[in-house]
C-alpha cells in the first residue's frame, strides 16, 4: 500500500496557515465522466465545472473501483485547482480530484454533505 493510502502512516510535518492557503481547494460539479482505458489503474476522465471564476477543468481520477460514470454526473467533488497540468498517458489532468482510501485502498471521493456553490473554496 502506498504511504499516502496507509492510515498508520506518521503525521506529516507541521505547516503554517499560509502554507495551507497555497493549496486552492474548490468544489465543482462533474459534467462529464468517461472511461479512461489507457490509464494504468482503473480511471475516468472527468470534466468538472468550478463556476464562472475558474470554469470547467479536466481531471483524470482513479475512482473506477467505487463509482460508475453514471454515479458521477452531477456530483460535487473537491479538487486542488492550482497545481500545474499533468500528463496522464494521452490525457491532461488540470486539477487533482481529492479522496480518501477505503479499506481496500480504492479512492472514495471527498465532497461536502450539502450542495454548495461551484467554485466555493475550502477554508
Amino acid at each position: 500500500m502506498h504511504l499516502l493510502h496507509d492510515p498508520s502512516a506518521p503525521q506529516a510535518s507541521e505547516i503554517t496557515f499560509e502554507d495551507f492557503l497555497k493549496a486552492d481547494i474548490r468544489i465543482g460539479t462533474v459534467t462529464v465522466a468517461e472511461e479512461f482505458p489507457e490509464a494504468r489503474k482503473p480511471s475516468y476522465r472527468l470534466r468538472i465545472d468550478f463556476g464562472p471564476t475558474i470554469g470547467e477543468r479536466k481531471s483524470c481520477a482513479q475512482i473506477a473501483a467505487n463509482y460508475t460514470t453514471g454515479d458521477l454526473i452531477g456530483r460535487q467533488v473537491a479538487a486542488v485547482v492550482n497545481f500545474p497540468p499533468r500528463q496522464i498517458g494521452p490525457a491532461i489532468s488540470e486539477v487533482l480530484t481529492l479522496g480518501f482510501a477505503d479499506e481496500a485502498g480504492n479512492v472514495v471521493l471527498f465532497a461536502p454533505d450539502q450542495r454548495v456553490p461551484n467554485g466555493a473554496r475550502l477554508f
